[in-house]
């Protein structure tokens, strides 16, 4: 069986002086290797092609037998790691905690250890007449966090 920290190391030195950045590797038991990538500018489907031969081409087919598949991270997959934060910033994204409070908002801020999302609220300030809306700031570390994932509108 091919190792996940194998494909890691083959992916990770090909991407190195590139733009691309490595975002999950999966390996079943029959070795099926799913590779994702992103990139700050979009993945081309010649990148792809061009990862696939080079992993490819580090194994021996009459030792190994292994299906392969590198693709893009999906655009409504749930986001995977920071970098994925960064590339969303300043477009509208949802949020699930783990305690199962969801939150629709932009993503303002990103760091190593949280993000922030501008939320708007709807309030009522005392004393006031109509409703307003209100821009409030929340601040998520990455470990209280089931999900977050890009929020695609048709205008």
């Amino acid at each position: 069986m091919i190792l996940k920290d194998t494909i890691n190391q083959i992916v990770e030195s090909y991407l190195k002086d590139t733009d691309y950045y490595l975002v999950d590797i999966k390996i079943t038991p029959d070795n099926r290797i799913t590779v994702e990538i992103d990139s700050f500018d979009g993945v081309t489907i010649e990148f792809c092609a061009e990862l696939n031969r080079h992993i490819e081409s580090q194994f021996d087919r009459e030792v190994e037998d292994f299906e392969l598949e590198v693709s893009s991270a999906g655009l409504t997959e749930p986001f995977k790691v920071t970098k994925q934060y960064e590339k969303n910033r300043g477009n509208e994204v949802e949020t699930l905690t783990k305690t199962g409070k969801k939150f629709i908002g932009v993503l303002s801020e990103v760091s190593e250890n949280d993000f922030v999302l501008q939320i708007e609220k709807i309030e009522k300030p005392a004393g006031a007449k109509r409703k307003t809306i209100v821009i409030e700031d929340i601040t998520f570390a990455y470990e209280e966090i089931k999900h977050t994932k890009y929020i695609i509108r048709f205008k």
